[in-house]
């Protein structure tokens, strides 16, 4: 019995599709919560690449893995503060429509 090893390409195609989906769910969403898992979405795609350019072109180096839990940690500290807006502004506005808070500038 054959097993199966999945090549860069698969995780390299893997990558870009949660890349993009999270690219159109961003720019398509009004929702700021959707907005916000959109763009996780886009972080972990560049994780996923990031990881896999570590594994199969330098599989000695770290670097990979430093950038993936650089931007992890970023992450986290992005959604923690978008939340924290979010839920500001629902309490001013009473939505998280990202067309509602445009009163904010004035």
């Amino acid at each position: 019995m054959e097993t199966y090893s999945p090549t860069v390409e698969h995780y390299l195609v893997l990558g870009t599709a949660l890349f993009f989906i999270g690219m159109f769910g961003f720019l398509t969403r009004k929702n700021m919560i959707a907005m916000l898992m959109s763009l996780e979405l886009m972080l972990n795609g560049v994780n996923i690449i990031f990881v896999t350019f570590n594994k199969f072109k330098h599989p000695v180096a770290l670097d990979g893995m430093f950038f993936a839990i650089f931007i992890i940690t970023i992450a986290a500290a992005e959604a923690a503060l978008a939340i924290a807006i979010i839920i500001s502004i629902y309490k001013n506005f009473k939505s998280i429509e990202s067309d509602e808070p445009h009163t904010l500038k004035f």
